[in-house]
């Protein structure tokens, strides 16, 4: 059912609560979606893994300290395509600029960067709003 309330033109919205069985079989539709639309494993592998990062990152950091009843609210479309989706923490956001290059020598031992790095590496296109608590992810069929 698409909202009228998303920023993705046509998309679907669900305020996405912190449960694993919640989270995983929201992840498990969409990645159905991407596969009736065409898109093949490596695709669907790249989408499962950028989705993952993205709605962890939103619990684990966005809502760090912060009422553990707070939702994320998760927007998105498929079509043959391309499979769209956003992903918004309440949050106070950051700055994805200046997250540590996890590839760097110094930074290996640290925990932050890694997710957005592999969000970048996986999907066509990653954007994330001026606050910082809102990405919105794009993988374009190349299938099609």
């Amino acid at each position: 059912m698409n909202d009228p309330n998303t920023h993705i033109k046509g998309a679907a919205a669900v305020d996405l609560a912190h449960d694993r069985e919640t989270i995983t079989a929201l992840i498990e539709d969409l990645l159905d979606q991407a596969e009736q639309s065409g898109f093949g494993s490596s695709a669907v592998f790249a989408i499962r893994l950028a989705i993952e990062e993205a709605i962890t990152n939103a619990f684990e950091h966005g809502h760090r300290g912060l009422d553990d009843a707070l939702t994320v609210r998760v927007e998105h479309r498929v079509t043959p395509e391309v499979f769209e989706i956003a992903v918004e923490d309440q949050g106070p956001g950051f700055k994805p600029e200046d997250l540590p290059d996890p590839t760097l020598l110094e930074n290996l031992s640290k925990p932050s960067g890694r997710g957005v790095m592999l969000m970048k590496a996986y999907m066509t296109e990653v954007e994330f709003n001026p606050s910082g608590n809102r990405v919105v992810m794009r993988y374009r069929n190349q299938d099609q």
